[in-house]
């Protein structure tokens, strides 16, 4: 249950058509933490979905996504090179084996035209219990390999996790 004086409202409904309905410059974050099953639905995972989250953000706003991949990461090398193309400012928050390719699992993905409060991130995730590594910068566009940003035409669904991952 959420605080009613949080002032954050739960739409049910496919995200994109949820975020069509939003007015221009609404909102201060969006996240995009979207599973059909235990996949990102191909449609949201492209740059004319960008298109909507930054039509949607005030200046300054932040869009946040929790993506899933494997090896060899082809997933979400796609979904910062999309992001880089949208936004000025990227960071990629990630466990190191994750981020090496050894294994699936889950990164977040920060994105403004702002500047992000990256040493705040890296403290952060290096904290956790279970610490993680931020990418940003020049080390962020390399680790994608020179992927191309996705676009609806060409967009798929996240890779499906495999089964050991759910034990």
């Amino acid at each position: 249950p959420l605080d009613t004086r949080a002032r954050i409202r739960v739409r049910a409904t496919d995200a994109r058509e949820g975020l069509a309905k939003v007015p221009d410059g609404w909102a201060g974050l969006v996240v995009a933490d979207v599973f059909s099953g235990a996949r990102t639905p191909a449609h949201l995972t492209s740059a004319e979905f960008l298109d909507d989250v930054r039509r949607a953000l005030a200046p300054g706003g932040v869009y946040t996504a929790n993506l899933a991949d494997g090896p060899p990461l082809t997933h979400l090398r796609g979904q910062i090179a999309t992001a880089a193309s949208r936004f000025a400012e990227l960071a990629l928050i990630a466990d190191p084996a994750v981020l090496r390719g050894k294994r699936f699992g889950n990164a977040v993905l920060v994105a403004s035209d702002a500047p992000l409060p990256l040493a705040e991130l890296t403290r952060r995730a290096a904290s956790d219990a279970h610490s993680g590594r931020v990418l940003h910068g020049r080390e962020l566009l390399d680790f994608t390999g020179g992927a191309a940003p996705v676009t609806d035409a060409g967009a798929v669904a996240s890779p499906a996790p495999p089964a050991s991952v759910f034990r």
